[in-house]
């Protein structure tokens, strides 16, 4: 039995706790990890309350500390990003801060109306930006696997396009569509996520049964 009173095994296969809730990261996820010998949970689907306060001085450092928290609570592995949007008039921000952008009065819309409205008066030439993600995979005893990614763009001037989440409707990428214009499997294929989460995988996919 796991320290949280959970099997790590179930009919041989393994566990892998997702330590996000976030639905849009939730669907990501599963996608990416796709076809890994492993059985892929929610802290939800386990029973599982934990806030993790992400006070660490880099994305590596909150991913890693999310990681250990939940593979300490589910008794097996678990896999936690972090990641944030870098504008380059911004000077970097809202870098690691973006999930929290503007306040905790905010939703996914209200941050993103508030960039563009930073950003108004910032010309078409000088709105680069890029996403950033560090993907932790940690073992029940402390161990943690790192894997990082970039996403590069700029900033639109307007919302476009129904999927995604966060900043997407208005991060354009090569070939002047939107991150939220793009189909799942087009954005998995660029994405900051994508590119780390498929490097987590190849982690796991070598670890012993």
């Amino acid at each position: 039995m796991s320290r949280g009173g959970a099997p790590a095994k179930i009919g041989g296969v393994r566990r892998l706790l997702l330590a996000t809730n976030n639905p849009g990261k939730v669907r990501e996820f599963r996608r990416l990890l796709a076809g890994l010998p492993f059985t892929v949970v929610t802290p939800a689907g386990l029973g599982i309350a934990l806030d993790v306060v992400e006070d660490g001085a880099s994305y590596a450092e909150n991913a890693a500390k999310k990681a250990r928290a939940f593979a300490a609570a589910g008794g097996c592995l678990a896999l936690a990003d972090d990641s944030g949007i870098e504008v380059d008039a911004l000077g970097g921000g809202p870098g690691m801060y973006s999930a929290r952008y503007g306040g905790p009065g905010l939703d996914d819309a209200g941050r993103l109306d508030l960039l563009l409205r930073e950003l108004a008066d910032v010309p078409d030439g000088e709105r680069t930006a890029r996403y950033r993600a560090v993907v932790a995979v940690a073992h029940p005893d402390g161990r943690v696997h790192l894997a990082e990614a970039t996403f590069e763009g700029c900033i639109g001037r307007e919302k476009r396009g129904e999927r995604g989440f966060g900043y997407d409707p208005a991060f354009v990428v090569e070939g002047g569509r939107t991150a939220a214009e793009l189909s799942d499997d087009e954005k998995d294929a660029v994405s900051h996520r994508g590119k780390a989460v498929r490097a987590a995988a190849e982690y796991l996919r070598g670890l012993p049964g």
